[in-house]
């Protein structure tokens, strides 16, 4: 694999520095940052209630409109700034338990608590190692040249657009790890409980969504219905995109797990740096991102609140123009194009793999390091 020019002495500095940074930014949480998530929350119930209001007068065609537009937005917000970031543990420092990763339950049906296992624990540790980060793909797609060809592979442009309109569900069912069965390393009762508890929420938003609003709008049950649908099926393509745009578009690397022997704090660091990608724009995508248009300070931060990043961002920046390493970012049309095209290229047997020519090397081989 390639390397940088880093030595061993330059990767553990570059390791301080972003220690530093976060040290930082968690001896100046106070009031202000407080503020801030309490008011993302009020914003987002006030937008599903406006939503959901406007819906029940949705026999005219702006109520509809626009009642579906505010529930898509809360429904939104709700998932990527406030529960994502509120179950990432971003917020325990407040010591609010409304606010705090022991106590939230978001509105998709993954339970909270095993979606904090498979994504807070197993990605965050092992970020794109292959073999052990098994959101390389999700198990469905081969988004790198280095997971082995199978035919299955030749959908996979048709089944990834599939996974983006049921992108909760299929969060849910890759949260069971159902192959950790056949080889004794899951039991099947811990598997049935689990698939319990989607049910349960599975059975909890259709309810709400498929059947009780929609009878309490009487005559506009139908518009009511198909309001609710849209709004949540823009919810998981909106989240697919996002996601996919910080973990997948060229630039992103992989890693063998044979490179994490000994890994050392500054190497944790190079590794997320180089396996994660960022998505410019401005205040408004940042928020309804989750903030995860700034993928490289969250994989570097996953604990530090989301509204900081794009404060540190510009220094992340800097530090990686001083060190030589590569800080990958572009819009949102030209990552969700390279998405798309890693996924179409790939879908093919043979390598498919093409890295544009840059003035820094791609990868930082984690051995090679003098």
């Amino acid at each position: 694999m390639p390397t940088t020019a880093l030595s061993r002495a330059d990767v553990e500095e570059f390791g301080r520095q972003l220690d530093r940074i976060r040290d930082e930014v968690i001896a100046s949480l106070g009031d202000k940052d407080a503020q801030y998530i309490r008011g993302v929350i009020a914003t987002q119930r006030k937008l599903e209630i406006g939503g959901r209001a406007l819906l029940f007068a949705s026999w005219l065609p702006p109520a509809w409109v626009a009642g579906t537009a505010a529930l898509a937005a809360a429904k939104i917000l709700e998932n990527m700034e406030i529960g994502h970031n509120v179950l990432h543990g971003q917020w325990d420092w407040m010591r609010d338990p409304k606010i705090h990763s022991t106590t939230w339950e978001w509105d998709v049906v993954s339970p909270a608590d095993q979606w904090k296992h498979s994504h807070n624990f197993v990605h965050h540790t092992w970020t794109n190692v292959l073999g052990k980060d098994r959101d390389i793909g999700y198990s469905l797609l081969r988004v790198s040249p280095e997971q082995p060809w199978h035919p299955v592979y030749l959908l996979q442009p048709i089944y990834n657009m599939l996974l983006a309109l049921v992108f909760e569900y299929g969060i849910a069912m890759y949260d069971l790890e159902v192959e950790r069965i056949p080889a004794g390393d899951k039991s099947p009762k811990e598997a049935m409980t689990q698939l319990r508890a989607i049910a349960g929420k599975v059975a909890r938003q259709f309810t709400k969504d498929y059947l009780a609003f929609p009878l309490l709008a009487g005559p506009a049950f139908l518009p009511v219905l198909l309001g609710n649908l849209t709004a949540n099926l823009t919810r998981n393509v909106w989240a697919h995109t996002i996601i996919f745009c910080g973990h997948f578009p060229e630039g992103a690397e992989v890693f063998t797990e044979d490179q994490l022997d000994g890994e050392t704090r500054g190497q944790w660091y190079v590794r997320q740096l180089l396996g994660s990608c960022n998505i410019d724009g401005g205040k408004l995508l940042h928020l309804m991102s989750g903030n995860l248009s700034h993928q490289i300070e969250h994989h570097l931060f996953p604990d530090m609140p989301s509204n900081r990043y794009a404060e540190i961002a510009p220094r992340i920046r800097a530090l990686c123009e001083r060190f030589g390493l590569p800080y990958t970012s572009g819009s949102l049309a030209r990552q969700t194009g390279s998405v798309y095209k890693r996924i179409l290229r790939l879908a093919l047997p043979g390598p498919g793999h093409h890295r544009p020519e840059r003035a820094t090397p791609p990868a930082l081989d984690l051995h090679a390091v003098v």
